[in-house]
């Protein structure tokens, strides 16, 4: 019999397309065809490790209590991550927009940085901005760093508050940077509290807007791919809205703006593409040379 025709361990199509509806409609959050097999087998092993009879029960669980709509939530959105998993997006972030940046706020008072972490996972990705920041920026104890480190899963923020990694996650980190950053303690390396220091932790559903302040950079890698084409355009806008004038945009590889009516300039280097928020001069300069042509 095949998935389609009815129901296989306890979990027709039917309550599939309800628990798919269900996540939608509450966090935006959209597991298309091209995710289909990917959505029931995680159901399917949500079931059976919850030992819910039916897709009824476990749906049924999901609406009386955020406890359990978020374990199945989790199951589907934590996926396994690791320090500096982009090599081209960190080396970017080093060598063009942190001068950048430096040159730009030296003498302002405080001199401050604020970086958004969208989807921030078991806290891999603010920890290696932090790393990137800590060893990049000259006098960067001088600097008032602030990294908001944002996801939807309760359990993968609580890993990241601990701050404890071990394995594979911690390859691409170097004996330079766990020696400065990390203390060695019984399960792994846990990152020290002045990296700590620089990374709020909070739990956020990106479908809702949250007002975040202005940022200076945003880093949302392969979160994007979750949601509908709509959601999509309006999370961009909100990212554009919340950038400083100058600001930049990091995305995943499989992620593209391009066809969206957000203002942003591409900027190609290497292996990586950044969108940066123009500044009112230069979107000024662009609309003249537009007029001009016409």
């Amino acid at each position: 019999m095949s998935e389609r025709q009815g129901p296989v361990g306890g979990l027709s199509e039917h309550e599939l397309s309800e628990i798919r509806m269900l996540i939608e409609e509450r966090t935006g959050i959209c597991f298309d065809e091209s995710r289909e097999r990917f959505f029931s087998t995680r159901v399917r092993e949500h079931l059976r490790a919850k030992k819910f009879a039916h897709g009824t029960d476990l749906l049924r669980a999901m609406r009386k209590t955020n406890v359990e709509y978020e374990a199945l939530l989790e199951r589907l959105l934590t996926q396994e991550t690791s320090f500096f998993r982009y090599p081209a997006v960190y080396e970017t972030f080093e060598k063009r927009v942190l001068p950048e940046l430096h040159v730009k706020k030296f003498w302002k008072n405080p001199r401050t940085l604020r970086v958004w972490s969208a989807g921030c996972s078991t806290g891999e990705e603010p920890y290696s901005i932090a790393i990137t920041i800590a060893d990049a920026l000259s006098f960067a104890d001088a600097w008032n760093v602030e990294i908001l480190a944002t996801d939807v899963g309760r359990q993968a923020l609580k890993h990241a508050e601990r701050g404890v990694y071990s394995g594979r996650c911690l390859a691409s980190v170097t004996q330079t940077q766990l020696a400065a950053h990390f203390n060695p303690v019984e399960g792994g390396h846990q990152v020290k509290p002045r990296l700590k220091k620089m990374v709020t932790f909070a739990q956020m559903n990106l479908a809702s807007a949250v007002y975040v302040g202005r940022m200076d950079l945003i880093f949302c890698m392969n979160v994007l791919i979750y949601f509908s084409e709509e959601r999509r355009r309006n999370l961009v806008q909100r990212f554009y809205d919340s950038l400083e004038p100058g600001g930049y945009l990091f995305l995943g590889h499989s992620e593209s703006i391009s066809k969206m009516p957000v203002k942003f300039q591409a900027i190609v280097l290497n292996d990586c593409i950044l969108y940066r928020k123009p500044t009112a001069e230069e979107l000024q300069k662009s609309e003249l040379v537009t007029e001009g042509r016409a």
